[in-house]
């Protein structure tokens, strides 16, 4: 039996981190999900992880900002594949353990309703739950994020501004494509 972790049986997964990464099933697209350090830090080296694997996906980071580009670059990197493809979501997480972090999670729940929409919707249950979780929130963006231990941090470091900023759905209107190594 195939590890019911790697969410293979489903088009749109989600996982935490590098474990995330090399736990789900092998897809033709990964999305590092990091809605406050993107792309450097932990997003970064995930990120390069992702590109350097030997089935060579195309690989993008997203956030809040850029949520519904990211989608339609997914959707367009799909359609330019000719058929359906396997869509890995994998949120940075907090930097230090790669855990939860309800700012990345609230991004994933973006993408996962955007994708949604252009009709991308086999989705683990993982996903789904970010995405039904991110839809009656979306007003409290702002507060979430500010709210949010990496939020709390970044403030108490004189980032507040970075905060406010990452917490702008769609803000962004392109992609952002990770290069092959």
């Amino acid at each position: 039996m195939t590890d019911p972790r790697s969410q293979s049986t489903y088009q749109v997964r989600l996982g935490w981190g590098a474990e995330g990464l090399a736990q789900l099933a092998e897809s033709g697209i990964v999305v590092i999900v990091d809605a406050l350090d993107a792309p450097a830090g932990v997003a970064g080296d995930l990120a390069d992880r992702a590109a350097a694997l030997s089935h060579r996906p195309t690989v993008f980071v997203g956030s809040l900002r850029n949520a519904t580009a990211t989608a339609r670059a997914i959707y367009d990197e799909q359609v330019a594949r000719g058929g359906r493809t396997a869509i890995n979501l994998v949120l940075a997480g907090e930097e230090e353990t790669g855990g939860f972090a309800v700012e990345d999670y609230l991004a994933a729940g973006a993408i996962g309703d955007a994708l949604s929409a252009l009709g991308i919707d086999h989705s683990a249950p993982d996903v789904a739950v970010a995405t039904e979780g991110f839809r009656p929130l979306v007003r409290a963006l702002k507060h979430l994020l500010s709210a949010s231990a990496a939020g709390l941090a970044l403030a108490a470091d004189g980032r507040r501004d970075e905060v406010r900023a990452a917490a702008e759905l769609d803000a962004d209107t392109a992609a952002v494509r990770v290069a092959a190594p």
